[in-house]
């Protein structure tokens, strides 16, 4: 079934993500274009009604969400413009946020919400914990902590790349908490020396980490194919040969025409990649580039 539905929206000429039993339809377009691209996804979203219908499958379109990304000023251009889609006798009207696999996506993509929605949720479980700091002790504080905060301000913080200070401050207030908490501290104490003691890195380089990690994967040709396609090696450019950067392991951050384009992986990527020393970049072990990582960034962070 995957494949056939795939194919479908293959002759309809958009991109598309697939998740379990989640579809997600993709068309980029200018703000003058907006009426072919609603015309596509109509036309596509039909088709897939009828391909379910034929296999008594059920497409609920209440369960459909429509959101338009684009920076403040495109948005602007769109304001007397019919952004609905019409499916049969449903309209599906857009949104101002999703959330996909956990992560709240707004239509500037300024990640406010998926913030305050990870803060909101970390400061929740502090509370908790902290009425049993007592009972609990150190140790087993810090393995809940890790449990029910620091995995939650790690999973996907590759989105938050290249924010301003002002949008992960938030997050990194939590973590200045977090640590409070199981070092048993008040909130005047100075907090750097207990992260350093803790061996925990701050918000924006937990965010670094995690970008050389995947360009590591991609790097050693273990990464999926949508993150590799974007990447492009500096030896693998044409007229290269003979120059230095040949033998290099550096990746090509794309020209931007917007500040606004740092924020995607393809730049921000090979970005932090490319700021990482020679001897960090050719090591090919997985665990072992994860331990010097750590280490290289936790010098950066406190030393």
């Amino acid at each position: 079934y995957t494949e056939d539905l795939a194919n479908l929206i293959d002759d309809h000429h958009l991109d598309y993500h697939m998740y379990a039993d989640d579809t997600q339809l993709i068309e980029y377009t200018t703000a003058s274009n907006i009426p072919n691209a609603i015309m596509k996804l109509q036309n596509c979203v039909e088709s897939i009604h009828e391909w379910c219908r034929s296999r008594r499958l059920q497409l609920n379109p209440a369960k459909t969400e429509l959101i338009w990304f684009g920076s403040k000023a495109s948005l602007k251009k769109t304001v007397h413009l019919d952004l609905n889609l019409y499916i049969g006798a449903d309209v599906i009207k857009p949104v101002g946020v999703v959330r996909d696999l956990g992560v709240f996506l707004d239509a500037e993509l300024n990640m406010d919400q998926h913030v305050k929605t990870v803060v909101r949720s970390c400061f929740f479980h502090l509370r908790r914990l902290k009425s049993v700091r007592r009972i609990l002790g150190r140790e087993v504080t810090l393995g809940l902590v890790s449990a029910f905060v620091t995995t939650r301000l790690d999973y996907c913080n590759s989105v938050l790349a290249a924010l301003p200070q002002a949008s992960i401050d938030p997050l990194q207030r939590v973590q200045n908490a977090a640590a409070r908490l199981v070092a048993g501290i008040g909130t005047r104490d100075h907090i750097t020396p207990v992260l350093r003691s803790l061996h925990w890195l701050p918000i924006r380089l937990r965010i670094q980490y995690k970008l050389c990690v995947l360009m590591h994967q991609v790097h050693i040709g273990r990464s999926p194919a949508y993150l590799a396609d974007m990447m492009t090696a500096t030896a693998d450019l044409p007229g290269r040969e003979r120059l230095r950067s040949a033998n290099s392991f550096r990746y090509e951050t794309p020209k931007l025409k917007l500040k606004f384009g740092e924020r995607a992986f393809s730049y921000a990527g090979p970005k932090a990649w490319n700021s990482l020393p020679s001897n960090l970049q050719e090591l090919m072990n997985t665990d072992t580039f994860k331990k010097q990582l750590k280490t290289h960034l936790f010098k950066l962070a406190y030393e």
